[in-house]
């Protein structure tokens, strides 16, 4: 097994033998959404002893309509995961999409999040790793996993060695994307903590998350137990109280009310990986 780079945030070591959980809306909704998450997320994070980085997304700027909620804003969107980082003590994560975001956001948050899309966009790499931030590298589908070096190195590049890559899945056929656990083995190697991003890799691209056809949760189970049992060193699964009624992937997005039960498994066959691991 590589031994990998561990990255701190906050009191979380990624990378080390404890699993970790990112977590939260897709998308900043109304503050009761966010607070009432966060106040769900702290229970689940003391009963079952896994640390949690809260995470939700200020501008969601792929949206595949001008009709559709793209969130609040930098200004009104930063202050409230200050709010909820005040309140609740989570490290905060958030997305960025241009480089001019990356100063605003790294003074609250903890970890900078590159969309999947975007993962080798050079300008807004270096913004994010200048930052001294923690920068969350999502893999974008159309990108072998071992390609994944390239933007790490950017971000290495620009004196910020405390990145995270994250799997999501890949480009497959028409609007599915398909999880191959090969990737985990490339990413792995890479030497640098690994995530897997269970829920967005169930969207159904093209057809809009409001749509119960817009995402396949029952494949959540199945996903997230090879992905665990691959060797991540963390899971990605956005969470909300009332999915159905989520401002961005409805479809996909698994109930905070039914995470811990979701966890149990998970943490199970995460300890018996650790143990086996080779």
């Amino acid at each position: 097994m590589i031994n990998k780079k561990i990255v701190k945030v906050g009191n979380i070591e990624c990378g080390s033998k404890d699993l970790f959980l990112i977590s939260g809306p897709c998308v900043i909704e109304e503050e009761s959404i966010m607070m009432k998450t966060a106040e769900k997320l702290k229970e689940v994070s003391e009963r079952m002893k896994i640390k949690i980085i809260y995470k939700s997304s200020f501008q969601k700027d792929n949206r595949s309509s001008l009709k559709y909620y793209d969130g609040p804003g930098l200004d009104k969107g930063v202050k409230l995961l200050a709010k909820v980082k005040e309140q609740f003590g989570f490290p905060i994560l958030t997305d960025i999409h241009y480089p001019d975001q990356a100063a605003a956001a790294g003074a609250v948050c903890d970890v900078l999040q590159i969309p999947a899309y975007l993962c080798m966009q050079s300008t807004l790499l270096v913004a994010a790793a200048k930052t001294g931030k923690v920068v969350n590298i999502k893999h974008g589908q159309f990108l072998a996993p071992d390609n994944m070096k390239h933007p790490l190195q950017k971000c290495i590049e620009a004196g910020n060695d405390n990145v995270i890559l994250t799997e999501r899945g890949y480009t497959f056929g028409y609007n599915d994307l398909i999880v191959d656990p090969r990737s985990f083995f490339h990413l792995n190697n890479l030497g640098y903590p690994v995530v897997f991003d269970i829920t967005h890799c169930v969207r159904k691209y093209g057809i809009p998350s409001s749509d119960a056809k817009g995402g396949a949760r029952e494949f959540l189970p199945v996903l997230s137990r090879a992905g665990v049992a691959s060797g991540v060193d963390g899971i990605f699964i956005e969470t909300h109280p009332d999915p159905a009624k989520a401002l961005c992937d409805a479809a996909s997005q698994l109930c905070v009310y039914d995470l811990e039960e979701f966890l149990k498994p998970l943490i199970e066959l995460h300890a018996l990986e650790v143990k086996y691991r080779k």
